[in-house]
């Protein structure tokens, strides 16, 4: 454990080489498939196997060009950012290029693969030993290529994410691990100006799921809302069908009580009904990671909702896709949340030696 602290604490060095690698295998991955070579992630596939991308079903001559291009500058880029290269007009564009590559690849080109495995993680743990019951044959029936593909750029994505975070940090000359130092947000990252805007941000992560909750409760029950009545005969004649919807609306219950903990005592401190760890201190890490992965896999799972509403148009079957699209707010705002239980929690920096409670300094 100590170990993984220790290579964590270097994320914006090794962020830097890892977004580098990634952006450069892809770029030769997208030279390969533009010169006609197999496996073209995106490519047009039998519904069963397809995806949710944005990029679902688009052709590699169009496609594998751009990502050849993007994939090997990104490359070239992200060993600029990580060097610490490159000033006033040249920064300025590699903050552009780095912010603007981590949103494409972790909020638009996802659909709600991440979202899934995530909720249904457990059960693939379990599957792994005892097989996937049903007519898929295994789990490469569940994590096939144009899925895992989408799932492998949100992490490059990612990694781009933390590459400019540093590189922001390092060109405005404050701590590159805590980014404490920064007289443009040294009011509003205050413990106490986090604790009221993070509030907030908790009552909107906990509110937007609820329409997705109540269909799918309301479709366990008989009752037809936002959907055809023949819709939900055809999910009541297809085995698990309810059941899973209804899982996913408990696990979303569970999840927005989860969330509450963010802003309260008992997700600061272990409580007394967690008799193995009364009383001891919660490790803000236990909280801010899952948080932050959940929030950054909904956002994708939310824009794709809004995509199917788009092309379906509003109807019968609303219940389908609408209320997924709130998503995009459920994801906003659990993110939000999760930084402000972050910065509450954050201790003093070890690289910049600057302690928990001292303000920030303004010049």
């Amino acid at each position: 454990m100590r170990r993984w602290f220790r290579w964590s604490a270097h994320w914006p060095v090794w962020s830097g080489y890892a977004a580098a690698g990634g952006s450069a295998l892809y770029g030769a991955l997208g030279v390969f498939w533009a010169l006609g070579g197999g496996g073209f992630p995106f490519a047009p596939v039998e519904d069963d196997r397809a995806s949710g991308s944005i990029l679902e079903g688009s052709e590699a001559g169009a496609v594998a060009p751009v990502m050849a291009v993007v994939g090997l500058i990104g490359a070239v880029a992200a060993l600029a950012m990580t060097r610490q290269w490159g000033r006033h007009g040249v920064r300025r564009a590699l903050l552009g290029f780095g912010w603007g590559l981590a949103g494409l690849l972790v909020l638009i080109i996802p659909d709600f693969s991440l979202l899934g495995l995530i909720a249904f993680s457990p059960f693939l743990l379990v599957f792994v030993f005892t097989g996937v019951p049903g007519p898929q044959e295994g789990i490469g029936d569940i994590l096939y290529w144009h899925r895992t593909n989408l799932i492998v750029l949100f992490a490059i994505g990612v990694l781009w994410a933390l590459t400019t975070l540093a590189y922001q940090r390092r060109t405005r000359q404050v701590c590159a691990h805590c980014g404490r130092g920064d007289s443009a947000v040294a009011r509003w990252t205050t413990p106490e100006a986090a604790r009221r805007w993070g509030r907030w941000a908790v009552y909107v992560a906990c509110a937007a799921p609820v329409p997705y909750e109540i269909t799918r409760i309301a479709w366990y029950a008989g009752l037809p809302l936002g959907i055809t009545d023949d819709f939900l005969r055809m999910m009541r004649e297809t085995p698990g069908m309810l059941e899973v919807g209804l899982g996913c609306a408990l696990a979303s219950i569970g999840g927005a009580v989860l969330t509450h903990g963010l802003i309260r005592r008992w997700g600061e401190v272990y409580p007394r009904w967690i008799w193995f760890k009364a009383g001891r201190r919660v490790p803000p890490a236990l909280a801010v990671v899952p948080a932050t992965l959940v929030a950054l896999a909904a956002i994708p799972a939310g824009f794709m909702n809004l995509r199917m509403s788009l092309d379906a148009g509003t109807g019968e079957t609303w219940g389908l896709t609408a209320p997924g699209v709130l998503w995009i707010f459920w994801g906003a705002g659990l993110g939000l949340a999760a930084y402000a239980y972050a910065l509450r929690r954050r201790g003093d920096c070890r690289r910049c030696r600057t302690p928990a409670r001292v303000p920030v300094r303004t010049t």
